[in-house]
């Protein structure tokens, strides 16, 4: 059994900043790449960003310049840094980790932009 413990989101102003984490505990070792999707309303899931166990690092051309993944592997957790938010990046974000078999979901968090 996977248990993820999703924090930060929030409600911020445009050009606002917020930091998500996601700490994943259970029966998910190894890890292997973490990331973050979101999902707007009446919107397909997609893609935010993805980080290699090694740090490698990925992000949708819509995020790269404003947003930092990252991860602590000794705690199994992975972050976003949000800055400079718009309101277009209001959405449900939804953490996920990579083992050898499987990918699993965290709950989701909300974040909404705006003034």
């Amino acid at each position: 059994q996977v248990q993820f413990v999703e924090s930060g989101g929030g409600l911020v102003q445009p050009g606002g900043s917020l930091r998500l984490s996601c700490a994943a505990s259970g029966s998910v070792f190894p890890i292997g790449a973490m990331g973050w999707y979101r999902q707007a309303p009446g919107k397909q899931r997609d893609l935010v960003a993805t980080i290699t166990r090694g740090s490698s690092t990925n992000y949708a051309d819509s995020v790269k310049g404003r947003f930092t993944i990252s991860r602590d592997n000794a705690k199994n957790t992975v972050y976003l840094q949000m800055n400079s938010l718009k309101p277009e990046d209001t959405a449900v974000y939804y953490c996920y980790v990579n083992t050898n078999t499987n990918t699993y979901w965290g709950q989701g968090t909300q974040v909404t932009v705006s003034s």
